[in-house]
């Protein structure tokens, strides 16, 4: 299997209008993205697999994710449910597919060959993990006989993972960063917008250039002009003191925090 090539993605969460996720998703892809983000939990996917098959952009030049709810994570519920994405998303097989959150019927040394399973049937070309722990991480790649591909989690300017961002690159796995704009915040932040100001660029496309400068793959959700102005990020170069800049800030609190995330217990 050739690694996984994961460049700048559309994150789908919350764009739960099926038309304007098909109009988004087709939208992007025409626009230069080549990594879409979609997830069980999020009900769009056969939205997404719309807009999928009305883009020009050919399937095997798309990197298409998808997630597992935590509700479905009993080993016969993951290869159920996982060729069900694969019917909603009209596809034969999907990139990579995630475990969404370690919690409710996550069972490590039960769910995970569930996806070494899926990775031998075709089902999915790579695994991945989503809000792992550190300690879950390292478990989660003892037990996998597939090499953890991506980690996806909160990441952004106020909320940066060093630590994960460590762990990513020990075990040799990208480190997938939703929520990269910190649901908003980010766009409304003094120190960002001044760095935004000086280089004549928004305060997303700020963001979103420090975490492919600092090794991790965001996927903004976004529509309208927005989903063109967030591409931009791939061809901007931050100065070394204006990255430097962005490293130092105060970190801030987590955007998603739910009551039962594996780093709560």
């Amino acid at each position: 299997m050739p690694p996984l090539d994961l460049s700048l993605g559309l994150g789908t969460s919350g764009l739960d209008d099926p038309e304007i996720c098909t109009d988004t998703v087709a939208t992007a892809l025409e626009a230069g993205y080549r990594h879409v983000d979609t997830a069980q939990m999020y009900d769009n996917e056969a939205a997404v697999g719309a807009g999928i098959a009305e883009s020009d952009v050919d399937r095997e030049d798309v990197v298409v994710a998808t997630k597992i709810h935590p509700e479905n994570l009993s080993p016969d519920d993951v290869r159920e449910t996982a060729r069900a994405s694969l019917d909603r998303l009209g596809l034969d097989r999907v990139d990579l597919l995630y475990v969404h959150w370690p919690i409710r019927t996550y069972d490590a040394a039960a769910t995970l060959p569930a996806f070494d399973d899926l990775r031998d049937a075709g089902v999915t070309d790579h695994v991945g993990v989503s809000n792992f722990t550190p300690d879950l991480l390292r478990e989660a790649d003892e037990i996998l006989d597939a090499p953890i591909a991506a980690h996806q989690v909160e990441c952004h300017p106020r909320f940066q993972q060093p630590g994960l961002r460590a762990l990513a690159a020990e075990l040799d796995h990208r480190l997938v960063g939703y929520s990269p704009l910190g649901r908003g915040e980010i766009l409304d932040d003094p120190e960002i917008a001044e760095i935004a100001e000086r280089n004549d660029l928004s305060a997303a496309v700020v963001a979103l250039a420090w975490a492919l400068d600092r090794g991790v793959v965001p996927i903004p959700k976004a529509r309208g002009d927005h989903v063109r102005e967030n591409l931009r990020a791939v061809d901007i170069d931050l100065s070394d003191s204006d990255l430097d800049a962005i490293d130092a800030l105060d970190p801030g609190e987590r955007q998603i925090d739910p009551d039962d995330a594996a780093w709560n217990r």
